[in-house]
C-alpha cells in the first residue's frame, strides 16, 4: 500500500513553539479494535478507563467489550481471539498527537468537558470522549503529557482547536 501524508503534516510544520504547551503530531502506529471479554481474547487487558503497555505495544480499554490496540511498529502483533470475539485493523482510519506541557490539561479543558486533574484522570487513564464535536480518544501518558488518537478527517479540526487554545500562552 502507498503511503500516505501525515494529515497534520502541514499544520505541525507551521506550529509556533509555545513553552507552555507543546503540539506534535506522533507517527503512524497499527490499530486494532478488539471486542470480547478475558476469556476470549489471549491479551493481557486493562483495568476500565486504563492502558497497559505490553512491550512497544499498548492496549486501551474502549468499554466493558471494546480495547484499542496500538503497536508502535506499525507491526500487528499476533492477537488470538476466539468467538464471539472480533478484531477488526482500524490502522488508517485514525491518526493521533500529543499535548504536552504544564498548560496541556487546561488547553485540552477549553474543547473537552472532562476533569482533567491529576486527582480526577491520573497518568494511564484513558476515555473515549467529545473533543469539540469530534469524538477522540484521550490518554493521559505522564503528568503534563496526553495522547488524542482521532479520525483522520478530523485531525485539523482538533488540532485548530488546540491552537487556538494555546495562542494564549503565545508571547
Amino acid at each position: 500500500m502507498a503511503d500516505r501524508a501525515h494529515p497534520l503534516a502541514t499544520l505541525a510544520a507551521a506550529s509556533p513553539d509555545c513553552d507552555a504547551v507543546q503540539l506534535a503530531a506522533l507517527p503512524p502506529v497499527a490499530r486494532l479494535i478488539i471486542r470480547g471479554d478475558a476469556a476470549t481474547i489471549d491479551l493481557p487487558l486493562p483495568d476500565p478507563l486504563r492502558a497497559v503497555i505490553i512491550g512497544n505495544n499498548s492496549v486501551l480499554w474502549l468499554g466493558p467489550d471494546e480495547f484499542l490496540l496500538l503497536a508502535a511498529d506499525q507491526i500487528a502483533p499476533a492477537v488470538i481471539v476466539r468467538p464471539p470475539a472480533s478484531l477488526v485493523d482500524v490502522s488508517h482510519r485514525d491518526t493521533a498527537l500529543t499535548v504536552s506541557g504544564p498548560s496541556s490539561a487546561w488547553v485540552i479543558n477549553t474543547f473537552c468537558a472532562l476533569d482533567l486533574h491529576p486527582s480526577a484522570f491520573p497518568i494511564g487513564m484513558c476515555t473515549r470522549t467529545l473533543f469539540g464535536k469530534a469524538t477522540v480518544v484521550l490518554w493521559r501518558t505522564a503528568a503534563q503529557d496526553f495522547r488524542i488518537d482521532v479520525a483522520r478527517s478530523f485531525a485539523p479540526y482538533v488540532w485548530g482547536c488546540l491552537e487556538e487554545a494555546r495562542r494564549e500562552f503565545l508571547a
